[in-house]
C-alpha cells in the first residue's frame, strides 16, 4: 500500500455549476442522479424546473423556496445545453483521501467530528456572491473544529481545490468575504476567470429538450450570467473591434441587468488586492490544445461560435479558453497545462500527480515509472442521439517526434480498445457505433491501450428526444 503524503491544512473541494446535488423544501432530491441514471435524472429534473426557476431581480439573495444543497455530484452529470458533460467528484475525493493524510467525516462519525477534507456543495443557481458567503460559513465552522482538535493543527489554513465556476466562488470568498486570512492556496481547474463563450451560447440559443422549461430556468440564473465572457468576444460587423456582450443590444435570452451585475462582479474581483495582501497563492490550471469556442459572430440575433480571437487560436479545454482560465491575480500564465477536456480535468492522471506540489510539504516521492505522455488534440461531440455514429478525431501535434506514426486508441467505458485510423499527418479517426443511451467516458490513449492521456465525455440521448426550445 502506498504511504500517504502529509497534509496539515484543510482541503475544500468546490464543484462547478451543476456540480452539487439539490433537494427541495420537502427534502426530495430534485437534482442529483448521475452516471447510468443521468437520463432519468434529466427527465426528473424537467418535472422540477418550474419550482426551481428563480424570480426576477433576486440579486445575491436566496429565493426562499427551501431548495438546499446535499453534497457534490458523485458521477457523470450535466444538462443538455448548459455546459458540457462533467465527471463527478467522488473519484477525486476518494483519491485525495487515499493518497494524503486527509479525512472526510464518515456517516458513523459525530456531526462535530473534525475532518480536513470537505466536499462543499452549494446552490449553483444563485449568484457566486451568495455561494461565497455560504463557503465562508462552512470554512469557519470546519477549520475552527480542525484547528481545535490537536495542538499541531492550530495554525492550519484552508486549501481550496476548485473546478470550473467553483473557482469564482472561491475567489469571491478570498477577496470579499474574509477568506484571505485563513486561506493558504486556491487551486483552480478550468475556472473561467474571464468567462466562457459557452455560457453566452446557452443563454442566446436556449437549452434542453423542448417542453422541459430549461431555457427559462437558465436565462434567470445569476450564476450563468456571471460565466458570460468578461472580455470583448463578439464580432458585430466586419472590421469592427470586438465588443462585450453587455454592449450588444438585441441579444435574445440575455438579461441586461444580470449582465451588468456580472460585469461589476468581475471588476470588483480584478481590482481587489486582499488575497495578495495576505499572501494567498492562486494556482490556475488550464486544459490546453482542445478546440474551444472563444469568440462569436452576431448574425440576426444568433451567434456563430469561432475558435479564434483576432485570428489567433488560443486553445483551451473545449469549454473555457486558456485566456480565461489562466487570468487570475498576479499569475501571468497557468501553473500547469494538461491536455485534457473541461469535464474531466479533476480526474486527469497527470494533473493529480502535479497536485502533490501544492497539497503537501513532503518532498517528492518516487511513485514508479510513468510512460512518456503524448499531447493530443481531441475533437468529438459532447452529445449524440442513440443510433448515431460517434466520430472522434485526434491529432498529434507536428512538433512531436514521429507524430505521424503515433498509435492512438479509444476505449468507451469497459469496452475493448479501438485503434484509430491513421489519416496521415498526425491525424487519426475513430467511428464508434452502438453506444447505448446514457453518459459515457471515452478514454483516449497512446503508445499502448492502457495508458490514458485524456478522457472525452459524451451523452447519448434516447432516440426520439427533441433538442432546443
Amino acid at each position: 500500500m502506498t504511504s500517504r503524503s502529509r497534509v496539515d491544512d484543510m482541503v475544500v473541494v468546490v464543484p462547478g455549476i451543476l456540480g452539487s446535488r439539490l433537494a427541495d423544501a420537502e427534502g426530495r432530491e430534485v437534482w442529483g442522479l448521475s452516471g447510468p441514471a443521468l437520463l432519468r435524472g434529466i427527465r426528473t429534473f424537467g418535472r422540477s424546473v418550474k419550482g426551481l426557476t428563480l424570480p426576477p431581480d433576486l440579486g445575491d439573495e436566496h429565493p426562499g423556496d427551501g431548495v438546499r444543497p446535499l453534497g457534490p455530484m458523485r458521477d457523470l452529470h450535466g444538462l443538455p445545453g448548459i455546459g458540457t458533460l462533467v465527471d463527478g467528484y467522488d473519484g477525486l475525493l476518494e483519491w485525495l483521501e487515499s493518497h494524503f493524510t486527509l479525512r472526510r467525516r464518515g456517516e458513523r462519525d459525530a456531526a462535530d467530528a473534525p475532518a480536513n477534507l470537505i466536499g462543499f456543495a452549494y446552490d449553483w443557481r444563485l449568484s457566486c456572491r451568495h455561494s461565497a458567503d455560504r463557503l465562508a460559513e462552512r470554512v469557519d465552522e470546519e477549520l475552527g473544529r480542525w484547528r481545535g482538535s490537536a495542538p499541531e493543527r492550530a495554525e492550519a489554513r484552508g486549501v481550496l481545490l476548485c473546478h470550473s465556476m467553483g473557482g469564482l466562488v472561491a475567489r469571491q470568498y478570498v477577496e470579499r468575504c474574509g477568506g484571505a486570512e485563513v486561506t493558504r492556496r486556491v487551486i483552480t481547474l478550468g475556472t473561467p476567470y474571464r468567462g466562457s463563450l459557452d455560457a453566452l451560447l446557452s443563454l442566446v440559443d436556449g437549452v434542453g429538450p423542448a417542453g422541459m422549461g430549461l431555457t427559462a430556468l437558465a436565462r434567470g440564473l445569476p450564476s450563468l450570467h456571471q460565466l458570460v465572457p468578461d472580455y470583448a468576444a463578439l464580432i458585430t460587423a466586419p472590421g469592427e473591434p470586438l465588443r462585450h456582450a453587455r454592449e450588444v443590444t438585441g441579444l435574445p435570452g440575455t438579461d441586461a441587468a444580470l449582465l451588468g451585475d456580472a460585469a461589476r462582479f468581475h471588476e470588483t474581483l480584478r481590482e481587489s488586492g486582499t488575497g495578495a495582501a495576505y499572501g494567498v497563492e492562486y494556482v490556475p490550471i488550464s486544459g490546453v490544445l482542445q478546440p474551444t469556442p472563444t469568440t462569436a459572430e452576431v448574425r440576426g440575433g444568433k451567434l456563430t461560435a469561432l475558435l479564434t480571437i483576432d485570428g489567433t487560436d488560443e486553445g483551451g479545454d473545449g469549454r473555457v479558453p486558456r485566456l480565461s482560465s489562466a487570468h487570475v491575480g498576479a499569475a501571468r500564465r497557468p501553473a500547469y497545462t494538461p491536455w485534457e477536456r473541461h469535464g474531466s480535468l479533476q480526474n486527469n492522471t497527470a494533473l493529480r500527480q502535479a497536485l502533490y506540489n501544492w497539497l503537501t510539504p513532503d518532498p517528492p516521492v518516487h511513485r514508479g515509472p510513468q510512460d512518456a505522455e503524448v499531447p493530443l488534440v481531441v475533437d468529438a461531440p459532447d452529445a449524440i442521439v442513440e443510433g448515431e455514429v460517434y466520430e472522434l478525431r485526434a491529432t498529434v501535434p507536428p512538433d512531436i517526434p514521429g507524430h505521424d506514426r503515433v498509435a492512438v486508441f479509444a476505449t468507451a467505458g469497459n469496452g475493448p480498445a479501438r485503434t484509430l485510423n491513421n489519416l496521415g499527418g498526425g491525424r487519426c479517426l475513430a467511428r464508434l457505433t452502438g453506444l447505448p443511451a446514457g453518459p459515457h467516458r471515452v478514454r483516449v490513449s497512446t503508445g499502448n491501450a492502457g495508458h490514458v492521456v485524456m478522457t472525452a465525455l459524451v451523452l447519448v440521448q434516447e432516440s426520439g428526444s427533441d433538442d432546443g426550445e
